[in-house]
């Protein structure tokens, strides 16, 4: 189905019914930021210290993070990655090395 919305001009009231439930669904998911997903990004170690490794998250924020990556020694200035699961800052770690 090729058509052009423009050409499109249909007044039947499913059709608008439609469509504006389908806005609704949208503006109540981006308002309500419910779509929570993981997120990976790559950042570095700013240093190591008894409580774990400190990195810089993505708002610029020093973070003392623990390493999931069994039987590894980091060390400061290598480049990690790091997962925030579904937003939840208490549960970002680190799960790679880059380069790796």
């Amino acid at each position: 189905m090729n058509q052009n919305i423009n050409e499109i001009n249909s007044t039947n009231p499913e059709d608008i019914e439609v469509i504006n439930v389908l806005a609704r669904e949208i503006i109540k998911a981006v308002r309500g930021n419910i779509v929570n997903c993981d997120r990976t990004y790559r950042t570095v170690i700013k240093r190591v210290d008894k409580n774990g490794y400190v990195i810089i998250d993505q708002a610029g924020q020093e973070r003392t993070v623990p390493c999931g990556i069994p039987n590894i020694e980091l060390r400061p200035m290598q480049s990690v990655w790091v997962k925030e699961p579904m937003g939840k800052l208490k549960d970002l770690h680190i799960c790679g090395v880059v380069g790796k």
